[in-house]
């Protein structure tokens, strides 16, 4: 078993719960088992119609979801959930030649993606990644406050505070805050936030750095006298608190 099974599980104490969509049976049977390794209970599915079945009935923490699906793709199935009220976080799969037109609907709706043929080791460390973010499990370590100024991270509660005032962050924003806030009066580039937040190269598209800290500073920052999120032209962002 892995050495890090028993860092991730859910807050009750029983292992983490991972459902996986795949239309080639023997993909599936592969992921299962390596998650399984990891100390995880699995479930599959070879359908987007019966990945929505198995998640209502299994309660999935997490979702490993193809794209390509003959009678439901997965940004379908993802659409349903949603609509369902249901966030569990998702780590899609995706053929290569496809990925350029599917980025605005990942970046938009699902937490990550792995391009196919992908190794397993990859697989479970994104989907440990998906689920850290998440906030849908505990580990083993005792809390870890990051600070900046009068804004507050906490990493595993997943509760973002500034100035007593709780901010609501999704998954994506909440990992972009965290690796601003690790690198505090640091530059960091674009292509090191990609890198870094996504783990994909985009191509090109580092807009969607722009996009996602347009995000995070209306949440931090509009409508206060302070703010903490800083442009570098030509260079990157940083994060840092008003000199004092």
């Amino acid at each position: 078993m892995n050495d890090h099974a028993t860092e991730l599980r859910r807050p009750d104490g029983s292992p983490l719960r991972i459902l996986a969509v795949d239309d080639e049976p023997m993909l599936t049977d592969l992921l299962a088992m390596a998650l399984r390794m990891e100390g995880w209970e699995v479930r599959t599915a070879g359908s987007g119609l019966e990945a929505l079945q198995v998640a209502r009935d299994f309660g999935p923490d997490a979702l490993i979801l193809d794209v390509m699906m003959p009678d439901l793709d997965g940004l379908g199935v993802l659409k349903r959930l949603r609509e369902q009220g249901n966030m569990v976080p998702v780590l899609f799969l995706t053929a290569k030649d496809a990925v350029g037109d599917r980025i605005a609907g990942l970046t938009a709706g699902g937490d990550d993606y792995v391009t196919k043929p992908f190794s397993l080791e990859e697989v479970v460390a994104r989907l440990r990644a998906v689920i850290r973010r998440s906030g849908g499990a505990t580990t083993d370590a005792s809390d870890s406050i990051l600070q900046v100024g009068d804004l507050t991270l906490n990493e595993d509660s997943h509760e973002v505070v500034r100035s007593g005032d709780e901010i609501e962050l999704t998954a994506t924003e909440f990992e972009l805050l965290r690796y601003l806030m690790r690198n505090e009066r640091r530059v960091l580039s674009k292509a090191q936030i990609l890198d870094r937040v996504w783990s994909y190269d985009f191509g090109g598209r580092s807009s969607v750095v722009e996009l996602y800290i347009s995000y995070l500073r209306k949440k931090l920052d509009a409508g206060r006298d302070v703010a903490l999120i800083h442009t570098v032209r030509g260079v990157g962002y940083m994060i840092k608190a008003p000199q004092q």
